[in-house]
């Protein structure tokens, strides 16, 4: 499989990121800096769409439902040279399905990640996994 993406910028503007038919916005000018994503939000962007798609993807496979899902993610920047590293996150499944295995749901998204599995030969990653029961 292949991607491809494109992006443009104005000077002293912001730029966007062109993808099929969204348009994302993201700030390199310092004016937008508390409003618009920056290039390391969106690369933890990418890390939680990836997580999220495997969620959808290994709800088909391993036959369990949920109602929704929520992920946080935080990295820590290293200055010298810039890099992210050591990347958490905390995934939570909102289920009353007892056949969701979080063990091995857990345990898929870790192997079979694209971007997760990319970002893992850079950086550390580590994270949990819980469900919370839909009232």
């Amino acid at each position: 499989m292949n991607y491809q993406i494109k992006a443009s910028s104005i000077s002293n503007e912001d730029a966007v990121i062109h993808i099929k038919e969204s348009n994302i916005d993201f700030g390199t000018t310092s004016k937008t800096a508390e409003t618009l994503p920056n290039p390391a939000e969106l690369f933890l962007g990418s890390f939680a769409a990836c997580m999220l798609k495997n969620v959808e993807r290994f709800s088909r496979m391993m036959k369990f439902t949920y109602s929704k899902a929520t992920l946080e993610v935080s990295a820590t920047r290293l200055e010298n040279p810039p890099r992210m590293d050591n990347i958490i996150y905390h995934l939570t499944i909102y289920s009353n399905d007892k056949k969701l295995n979080t063990d091995l749901l857990k345990k898929n998204i870790e192997k079979f990640g694209t971007i997760y599995n990319t970002i893992k030969l850079a950086c550390n990653i580590s994270g949990t996994l819980k469900t919370i029961e839909n009232v």
